[in-house]
This record gives C-alpha cells, structure tokens and sequence, in this order.
C-alpha cells in the first residue's frame, strides 16, 4: 500500500471509482446506485460517497433518508444501508436539519466540505467505494480529484449519457476532462437506451440508440452497456427497494449485471 494511504481513511478501501456525467438527467445517481447493489450481490463490501452536494438523492434511492451521521476517533462513520453493514453511505444529506434544505454555499466551503467527505469518513474495509458526483466539471470535480489523488487511490470513472446526441457531446468534453486531469476512464453506460414496455416487456428505443457505444469507439474508451428506461426500476428507487432483488429475471437485471461484472473484470485486470 502506498505510504501516503497507510494512515488515511480510505487505507481500508481496495478500489475507488467515480461516476460522471456531462449533464444532469441522464440517471447518474441511479446507475451509481445500482451499481453498488449489483456489487453487493456480487459479494462485495461497498460505500457510496454521494458528492452531489446541490441534489443528494442516493439516501432516498436507498432507503436511508433522516439518519444520524455519528463521530468516532477516526472521523464520520458512514449510514449504513443494510443489516449486515456491506452497503455504506455518506451524503450531505445526512447533514441537513431538514431534507428539503437548499445548500447554498459558495466554492470554497464546497471545496472544505468535499476535503472532509474524502478524507474523514471512517468506512473501515471496502472492496469498492463508489464517488456520486455533480454533473458537468466544476470546482467539485477538480477538488474531488486532487484530494483523492493526495491518496494516490482513485481508479477511475464510469461516465454516463443517454443515447441522443446532445448528451453524448456532453460526454465528450466529460471524457476530455478526465485525459486532461489523468482520471483513467474505466467505461462508458448508456442509460435510458429503450423503454421497457410494463406490460410485455417489449423495449422502444424513444430516445434513440447506440450513441454511447458510437462515444466510446469515438473516445477509444471501453463502452460497458446499455440500460433501459425501466418504470420498474424507477419505482424500486422512489420506494428505496432493492430492484435487483426484485426483478432477478428483467432484461434491465442483467444489464446492470453484465456492466458490473465488466467492471469487476477491469479493476481485476488493474490489479
């Protein structure tokens, strides 16, 4: 283990991976949730630091809205999820009086904030601790990236679009970001690729396809799948369910599946 690691609270934490997006409304948080749930199934113990610090949806998305954020000698110790404490979160979230609460702050406590998520939250052994950032390349971004790489312990992001061409631009210049600050891209997800009909199972491509498999041959970045736009997904977040657990035999399972295991597959070939 790195030197500079040896002391930190993220010693414990084998992979850190962020997940970006161009623009908001593309499902980040969503895939970024789902990906945490599919990595638990898989066996894995995982955090989520939720740094989206205008809109923290992941405690929602998981059922753990109006928790207490509590100290210990090591820092903050992480919300967990579940009973058998493999799914840890922290989020801004937890440190609002009142849900609704708007954060209205200017960049540098932005900026302290964010130094704080990263560097004192006490999630003890992780496999993988997935970063839920803001859309676009803000302040955020770049103080996400340079207090993780004082860690030395980032390795890398999961962008993702939606199939039309105005979010995959957006995604482009994500791409350009991440070459210029040297944040290995690890892949690319299309989400929203389809609509999953509730009745027959029959997927629409509404929004058009394949512009997240054409940005990634374009980027030269390895394209990871493809997720519908599923009404029985979106009613698993709003009701903090597991819809891996749900619907085991839905084609958007084993999307989210396959994009986990071949990202399971990148970090290990990292290695």
């Amino acid at each position: 283990m790195d030197q500079n690691n040896e002391s930190s609270s993220l010693a414990g934490v084998r992979h850190v991976i962020l997940v970006l997006s161009g623009k908001g409304g593309v499902g980040k948080s969503t895939i970024t949730a789902e990906l945490a749930l599919a990595l638990r199934h898989a066996g894995k113990k995982v955090g989520i630091l939720d740094v989206d610090l205008c809109g923290p949806s992941i405690p929602r998305m998981l059922s753990a809205t109006r928790r207490d954020v509590h100290q210990c000698d090591s820092g903050w110790v992480p919300v967990y999820a579940d009973a058998e404490k493999s799914l840890a979160l922290m989020s801004v979230g937890f440190l609002l009086d009142d849900p609704d609460e708007a954060v209205v702050w200017r960049g540098p406590k932005k900026t302290a904030m964010i130094g704080q998520f990263v560097s004192d939250v006490a999630w003890g052994e992780l496999d993988v601790l997935l970063v839920d950032t803001p859309p676009g390349t803000s302040d955020e971004h770049l103080a996400i990236l340079e207090n993780l790489k004082k860690l030395k312990v980032a390795d890398g992001a999961v962008l993702v679009t939606t199939p039309q061409a105005v979010s995959t631009g957006d995604v482009r210049r994500e791409a350009t970001f991440c070459k210029k600050t040297g944040l290995r891209i690890l892949g690319i997800v299309e989400n929203m690729s389809g609509f999953v009909c509730p009745h027959c199972s029959e997927c629409s491509n509404i929004f058009s396809k394949g512009g997240g498999e054409e940005l990634a041959k374009l980027t030269g970045c390895p394209f990871l799948g493809c997720v519908p736009l599923d009404p029985q997904l979106s009613a698993s977040l709003e009701q903090g369910k597991d819809f891996l657990k749900s619907f085991p035999d839905s084609a958007t399972f084993s999307a989210i599946s396959g994009i986990t295991k071949t990202l399971l597959n990148s970090l290990q070939t990292k290695e």
